[in-house]
């Protein structure tokens, strides 16, 4: 940690966030940043004087916000994994050492309360006096152990809630110099600032900064401008320490409570950072003023909204009516409803029944489809879409060296089969040397040409007759892929739920209804995937724009809703078990037959009337760019508690959430496409992890834009995949129609592009071309295999 922080002030140091670059585009500074991160020392100095000055400032200003980002990324790992994690470890070792205590006392107490319980009532003609009860309970349990079961118990069960994190923070205490040895130069190096509710958890982590470089005592007068932030079990920590004398507080308590406030509010965004990315406010990045003023035109065109509400208020009100109406007269005759208990239940889907011929046809153009290594099969997209030419250097010159797409494709098949270049470079072939290898690795193959590749494929594969037949690339899904990194990486997190105390990655990928990868982010392994689907539907490569984005049933919330329904997508989840399901409610006198019991809540129409300017900028923010969904989201909710902007986007999403829920209830049809897409979402990660087999598929990147160019080659690779296939499943199919057999668009509609028996991802990584000038290949024969 203080090595971060010492970088911080290292870079810091240089001055070059003292320049003024407003004139200068964003992605202008990025772009010069890349080229001076990738560039070597020689090429720099041989720059045309402005331009090297231009490259070094925008260099160190990036390295600037990297290095606190990075910092602030190693203070939440160091508390999360480090501090809190051990603490709570080391507080439940010590639960079981009280269990055989507490099992005691409460058999002793239970036996009391027997006697208590089995005691006559008083009656006029009888009264019953507290010394005969006691006398019966003595007969069967001591009043001293009695007693003493008592002051068990009260030791051992907190009071509140809040107390039941007394034994990891008391164990959290005893950890104060990993966090004293820091602190002070955090805040000297690292420029906090915070909203008005951030406000007093900044002072409170001010004053134990200076309290943590005294060596003095500290009276409870001392910290009383803090009192109000140290609350439930945090008050005897630092107020009632036995081993210091009355009348002194604890000040490594105080100190660790502060620095899990500052965790927190930074979490919430309620403190944030200045010169950072990742932990900046917000807030500070909506759109406002002239900006908002410019922009609101445009954007309540596109978003098909309107500065007022009432109107759009008033028509979701009356959908939302509609739809109870047809979904209740529809009961009767839907057969996959049932109430049992009073609780809805909807019967599984079953598979669709499939046309006739289908298995045949699945059989003959498997036999048929042309047999090949993957490296073949990429060259092969390379020379029949012109996809090298999308890999521009990082100084925005074309690659002019020969066979570049040959060094091109072995570096995606090192990358998406996580083999690396040893088994793929060849001294002897001059595109495939390490050097080059290197070389094009370091100045072509990014985010930016990886997407714009991405992009030429989605468009390319749109074009092919049989794809219209899958669906017009307006419903897409989103889910994460995880990745164990068993190497040292500030992007990964502990997953406990899939590899235990294991680190890992998750790449958030979206798919459109044409099996197209269009586009994905790689997320820490402990955070939820769903804060990033909008950030991910926000950043796509290519394609038409989704209008119903699918995602399996963790994804959902009513703010998530909310924040997609605005931005003008249907967001649908699937629904695992809809009997604890709730429904909400515009019309407080309608009465919903069997659906009454699950509609009982309202919408609140006047805290979406009194936040609709805000809501309206955020998704102006969103849709052009400006923020994060995820920084929001947490800004919005955290910690249990919503802002009232977030309450405002929960209760406009609760109203999409109703009529999703409806539908899903009513329409075996929307129900079947949310479960075909997500199925299709699965067979395409499934073949991922085809591709991406070596090192038993775990990445070993050191850094996040490691692991995002890794994951975007395999992303790339998929698409490639999926376009050769589609390019040859076409061709299969007007094949066997000109012979005769009656392929139907219902029998296409049921062919996938994701198979890939016929494709060789192992052992052989021989990079020779077909002769596309020359047709499609010939089609297999099967009859003259082993021969």
């Amino acid at each position: 940690m203080v090595a971060e922080l010492r970088r911080v002030a290292e870079i810091g140091g240089l001055g070059a966030g003292a320049v003024r670059v407003e004139p200068v585009p964003a992605v202008k500074l990025s772009a010069l940043a890349r080229h001076g991160l990738a560039s070597k020392a020689p090429t720099l100095r041989d720059l045309e004087g402005d331009r090297q000055a231009a490259t070094l400032l925008a260099t160190v200003r990036h390295l600037e916000t990297s290095s606190v980002d990075d910092a602030l990324d190693v203070l939440d790992l160091l508390i999360t994994s480090n501090l809190l994690a051990r603490a709570e470890r080391a507080g439940k070792a010590e639960q079981p050492r009280t269990f055989p205590k507490l099992r005691k006392a409460a058999r002793t107490m239970a036996s009391a309360v027997e006697v208590l319980m089995s005691a006559p009532e008083a009656t006029e003609d009888r009264l019953v006096s507290l010394v005969e009860v006691w006398k019966a309970i003595e007969e069967v349990v001591p009043r001293d152990k009695l007693a003493s079961a008592v002051e068990t118990v009260a030791a051992f069960v907190p009071t509140t809630d809040d107390d039941a994190a007394a034994e990891w923070r008391a164990e959290l205490v005893k950890r104060y110099r990993t966090v004293q040895g820091f602190i002070e130069l955090l805040l000297e190096v690292i420029r906090f600032r915070a909203v008005e509710a951030g406000t007093p958890v900044l002072a409170m982590v001010r004053t134990a900064a200076a309290m943590a470089k005294s060596r003095r005592r500290y009276a409870p007068s001392d910290i009383a401008a803090h009192e109000e932030l140290i609350t439930g079990s945090w008050r005897p920590l630092v107020y009632r320490n036995p081993d210091l004398p009355e009348g002194h507080i604890d000040k490594a308590a105080f100190v660790l409570c502060a620095v899990m406030h500052l965790h927190h509010g930074l979490r919430r965004r309620d403190v944030f950072a200045e010169g950072s990315e990742r932990w900046s406010d917000p807030r500070a990045r909506l759109l406002d003023g002239d900006a908002w003023q410019q922009a609101r035109p445009r954007v309540l065109t596109s978003l098909e909204l309107e500065v007022e509400p009432a109107g759009h208020l008033a028509e979701l009100a009356s959908a939302l009516e509609g739809t109870y109406a047809r979904v209740l007269n529809g009961l009767g005759a839907n057969t996959a409803v049932q109430f049992v208990g009073g609780r809805l239940q909807l019967e599984k889907l079953g598979a669709a029944e499939e046309p006739p011929l289908m298995k045949e046809l699945r059989t003959l153009i498997d036999g048929i489809q042309p047999r090949l290594d993957f490296p073949e099969l990429l060259l092969e997209v390379f020379d029949r879409t012109g996809l090298p030419g999308d890999f521009t250097h990082i100084s925005g010159a074309d690659a002019s060296m020969e066979d570049f797409g040959v060094s091109l494709a072995a570096l995606i098949v090192a990358e998406a089969c996580n083999v690396g270049l040893v088994p793929i470079e060849k001294p002897n072939v001059p595109a495939l040397t390490r050097a080059r290898l290197l070389q094009v690795d370091q100045g072509y193959l990014r985010g930016e040409t990886i997407a714009a590749a991405n992009a030429r494929l989605i468009a390319a594969q749109a074009e092919l007759d049989i794809v219209a037949c899958w669906g017009g690339g307006h419903i897409a899904s989103a889910d994460g892929l995880r990745f164990v990194v068993p190497v040292q990486n500030l992007h990964t997190g502990h997953n406990p739920v899939y590899f235990g105390r294991q680190r890992s990655a998750t790449w958030l990928n979206v798919i459109n209804d044409q099996v197209m990868g269009i586009g994905g982010l790689v997320v820490p392994g402990t955070l939820r995937d769903s804060l990033f689907i909008l950030d991910a539907i926000h950043n796509l490569d290519g394609g038409p724009r989704p209008e119903t984005v699918v995602t399996d049933t963790a994804s959902y919330s009513d703010i998530v809703s909310g924040l997609f329904a605005i931005c003008g997508y249907q967001f649908s989840p699937r629904i695992a078990d809809l009997a604890d399901t709730r429904l909400w409610r515009t019309n407080t006198r309608a009465v919903y037959g069997p659906l009454e019991h699950m509609s009982r809540h309202t919408v609140r129409l006047d805290k979406i009337r009194a936040h609709w300017g805000d809501m309206l900028r955020v998704a102006g923010s969103l849709t052009m760019g400006t923020v994060r969904a995820y920084d929001l989201i947490r800004m919005l909710s955290a910690d249990g508690r919503t802002t009232g902007l977030g309450e405002a986007f929960a209760h406009y999403g609760r109203i999409f959430k109703t009529l999703h829920l409806l539908q899903f209830i009513a329409d075996e049809g929307y129900r079947r496409m949310i479960g075909t897409q997500l199925n299709v979402q699965e067979a395409r990660h499934r073949r991922a992890r085809k591709i991406a087999f070596g090192n038993r598929g775990q990445l070993r990147q050191r850094y996040r834009e490691g692991l995002e160019d890794q994951l975007g080659s395999l992303g790339l690779a998929l698409n490639a995949v999926i376009w050769w296939n589609s390019l040859y499943l076409d061709a299969a199919v007007k094949h066997l129609r000109e012979q005769g057999f009656p392929v139907t668009d219902e029998m296409c509609a049921r062919l996938s592009p994701i198979q890939y028996d016929h494709i060789n991802f192992l052992g052989r990584y021989a990079f020779s071309r077909a002769d596309v000038a020359g047709g499609l290949r010939p089609f297999h024969d099967g009859a003259h295999e082993g021969g």
